[in-house]
């Protein structure tokens, strides 16, 4: 993919969406549909954003018993994603079952550590060390459960990279030099992310927030 870039559409209301999505067309490589987006407007809205031209990436942190997983990556195949996500804490079983359920060419990649935690909040959910250590944990049982690449943040894609060299890595919660963080913790810009090894770089609200999205998208571009 020459852009790396999936903006992020967290919107219930489709029509911003897709005027969002076109605005932005021209300076971005995919458009990424989170839950916000998902439960509001289901396939539907899904089928009119594809229609935009640009390969989808549906962020549904799938996260249950193996069986109900890959049930519900049977049901959203008809959509044709170019990317799906689950959670790797998941365990090994139900990753294996839904990458086996997933379409011939969706990618499914595991979500390690969201990127609104710090070390502080592992230790309050009983995860042990600290998030490179649950990165690294997680990338490698999502290589051995065969999936196709984790979701970290721009701090831990090196490591990540360095544990599974042909791994398909997600970078969320990025942030442009002198960008506001919001509720993000471990924050990189697009490029440094890129430069350690991200495969794909979501970017939301520097874009989406922005006075104006499209000379946003197109001023992060020219960065990578």
């Amino acid at each position: 993919m020459s852009n790396p870039i999936f903006v992020a559409l967290d919107t219930p209301i489709l029509d911003n969406a897709i005027e969002l999505a076109k605005s932005v067309k021209g300076h971005v490589g995919g458009l990424k549909l989170g839950l916000e987006f998902f439960c509001a407007n289901g396939h539907h809205g899904v089928h009119e954003i594809q229609k935009i031209g640009l390969p989808i990436f549906l962020d549904l942190k799938l996260h249950d018993i193996p069986n109900t997983v890959a049930k519900a990556m049977q049901a959203i195949n008809v959509l044709e994603p170019a990317i799906v996500t689950v959670h790797a804490s998941g365990g090994r079983a139900m990753m294996e079952d839904a990458k086996a359920a997933a379409g011939s060419h969706t990618k499914v990649v595991g979500v390690t550590l969201l990127t609104s935690l710090d070390e502080r909040d592992m230790g309050s959910i009983g995860y042990s060390g600290s998030p490179h250590d649950q990165v690294e944990r997680l990338a490698n049982l999502a290589a051995e459960a065969g999936l196709d690449g984790i979701v970290c943040s721009g701090n831990e894609v090196a490591t990540a990279h360095k544990v599974w060299k042909d791994g398909y890595f997600v970078v969320p919660g990025l942030r442009p030099a002198n960008g506001k963080a919001g509720d993000q913790k471990r924050t990189v810009t697009p490029r440094a992310a890129r430069d350690d090894g991200a495969s794909i770089l979501v970017i939301g609200r520097p874009i989406t927030a922005a006075e104006n999205p499209n000379t946003a998208a197109r001023s992060i571009e020219a960065t990578l």
